[in-house]
């Protein structure tokens, strides 16, 4: 089995840009400075050998980032589609329950950084291991609590007419402590499979990393309870 990972850098909004100012005004917008430790959290049960090399390379010090990045060295001979923050998608504004929207009734903001995939091939099938690490700062109408944050992945095909492969929606909490401004959170999705393509189609793959602001609003069913 061979693999290759690579990082890439998430764009972000003015909006996005200002909001982080603003709450993190006096205090260093690195994710390391941030008091409380990293939301990690993975589509996968226990612990891998990716997931602690996506907390060394986005968390760690420069010397643990190198040993993540050598351990995952490119290999040329095994092609790995290129992940990106889908346009439009790297915030995801949370607003106060029935307000309208404006910057008073904002309660949290979530903001994708960086992504980090590995792709692996086991016969006719590749896996694309894909960490996202982003931060939820805490609006004027915000405070401790948790929220949940939803992620949609999808493997898409460019072209004159792209073609979506697959779509994954994972949705995942992030804990907001007492006193705390902002939370850095970094999450694992080891299980982004397809049908390997030929190769010349395989050069347009693309992993598409975005926030799903539809599925803030999707509800479970109700559940009703018949009296005896």
């Amino acid at each position: 089995m061979t693999g290759r990972s690579e990082i890439v850098r998430g764009s972000r909004s003015a909006l996005a840009a200002a909001l982080l100012a603003a709450a993190l005004g006096g205090c260093s917008s690195s994710l390391l400075d941030s008091a409380s430790a990293p939301t990690a959290s993975s589509s996968a049960s226990g612990g891998s050998s990716f997931r602690e090399r996506m907390n060394k390379l986005f968390f760690g010090k420069p010397g643990e980032e190198a040993q993540a990045t050598a351990a995952n060295a490119a290999d040329p001979n095994q092609d790995c589609p290129v992940a990106d923050v889908r346009s439009g998608a790297s915030t995801l504004p949370f607003n106060a329950p029935g307000a309208e929207t404006s910057s008073s009734t904002l309660r949290y903001q979530a903001t994708i950084a960086r992504l980090a995939r590995e792709c692996s091939v086991r016969g006719p099938t590749m896996t694309v291991r894909v960490g996202v690490q982003g931060r939820v700062v805490v609006g004027p109408a915000g405070g401790p609590g948790q929220i949940e944050v939803p992620l949609r992945y999808a493997v898409v095909q460019e072209g004159p007419e792209p073609k979506t492969i697959m779509t994954k929606l994972n949705r995942f909490p992030v804990t907001i402590p007492e006193g705390q401004t902002n939370v850095p959170f970094l999450q694992i999705e080891e299980n982004i499979t397809f049908t390997v393509p030929p190769a010349v189609q395989l050069e347009n793959y693309v992993v598409y990393v975005g926030f799903d602001p539809a599925a803030i609003r999707e509800q479970p069913a109700k559940k009703t309870h018949r009296s005896r």
